[in-house]
């Protein structure tokens, strides 16, 4: 890489590690190309994104800013995944991790909040944003429609309270 391209791709590094949800540190030693290939096509399908950074760039970009607590988890061969969702990266992470046991994760940050393999594995069990949309959606719907039903009760109890005075006085 030349000056120019490590100073862009800083750039691009900072940008993402100030707009970015979550930031997963992983070792991916030992991992073929067709996992890693995996791996991302993954994190695409759950809307996060994966990067291999050279440590000493990546640490770099990590000064100033608020997941900067991850820079000395940046040892070794690692690959950084980081999603704006607090959930995605971590849920695949965890999930690629237990299929390939040479995926290590280290550990993340979450804006200002510093995560270690438990923190990653507990966000992970989260439901996603998506998930949690949908359920306050249903609870939102589910009192409307009870109260339809409560406030057409009545009204059906008479149509039939009616129905049946009128069959009495049909036979009589």
């Amino acid at each position: 890489m030349e000056r120019a391209e490590k100073q862009e791709f800083i750039g691009f590094l900072q940008e993402v590690f100030t707009t970015t949800g979550v930031v997963v540190v992983a070792h991916y030693s030992g991992l073929t190309v067709a996992q890693m290939q995996n791996l991302r096509k993954q994190m695409k399908q759950a809307g996060a994104t994966v990067k291999v950074a050279k440590n000493r760039l990546a640490k770099i970009a990590l000064d100033g800013t608020d997941v900067a607590s991850i820079a000395p988890l940046m040892k070794g061969p690692t690959l950084i995944a980081y999603s704006s969702d607090p959930v995605a990266a971590p849920k695949v992470a965890v999930d690629f991790a237990k299929a390939h046991d040479k995926f290590v994760i280290l550990g993340g940050a979450m804006g200002k909040t510093s995560l270690n393999q438990d923190g990653v594995k507990a966000l992970a069990t989260l439901p996603s944003l998506d998930e949690l949309r949908a359920k306050l959606i249903g609870l939102i719907q589910a009192p409307a429609t009870k109260i339809a039903q409560v406030v057409n009760a009545p009204a059906a109890k008479l149509a039939r309270v009616f129905g049946a005075y009128a069959k009495q006085d049909e036979a009589a």
